[in-house]
């Protein structure tokens, strides 16, 4: 899996009670470090939710799912150490609701870490991204191709601490990467 580096990195700093927005079917719950706790996932699906539930099992930090929204989080405020996001940013229907949800959850020296695939800097990529957009968020649970997460998160509430950006392998409107670490102002 190409995918699998980044995942790593994305948990590698994680730490206390970690949110996992977008947990889908748990790709991420054996990757996580030991100095996390608990994993509350939250996915609007059931169905992903259950298989999430199965890889946990046997892991070390306590889990508990939650079927829900990333823009109305069912936690209280200020409750968790740690977000992670990985390639959730680019479905969620209304991500500046759910960048302000985040804020509200992390406790306040909290972490937001993320991994995403958005808007190329190059204008050739971006207009194949602007092209295939509507097409490809109907096919591919509402993936948009041309959200520039690095704007959204600094523009929403959080300073960025660090940002790596560059294209995995594959089709270039598909693929070009944040990789990133914020906290809130």
């Amino acid at each position: 899996d190409q995918l699998l580096p980044y995942r790593r990195r994305a948990v590698a700093g994680a730490m206390g009670c970690v949110l996992e927005i977008g947990i889908g079917s748990g790709l991420n719950l054996a990757l996580y470090p030991e100095a996390v706790h608990q994993v509350i996932g939250v996915d609007p699906s059931p169905e992903l939710l259950h298989r999430a539930a199965q890889a946990s099992q046997g892991l070390t930090p306590t889990t508990e799912m939650i079927e829900g929204v990333a823009e109305a989080l069912p936690l209280q405020d200020r409750s968790v150490d740690c977000v992670v996001a990985t390639w959730t940013l680019c479905s969620v229907s209304e991500p500046e609701k759910a960048l302000a949800e985040i804020r509200r959850v992390l406790k306040p020296d909290g972490v937001f870490r993320f991994v995403e695939h958005g808007a190329a800097p190059d204008p050739g990529v971006q207009r194949w991204q602007r092209w295939l957009t509507p097409a490809w968020k109907r096919c591919a649970g509402n993936c948009h191709l041309d959200r520039p997460t690095d704007a959204l998160v600094e523009q929403n509430g959080f300073r960025m601490e660090r940002l790596d950006t560059g294209y995995a392998k594959g089709p270039k409107p598909f693929v070009f990467m944040y990789e990133g670490q914020a906290r809130l102002y």
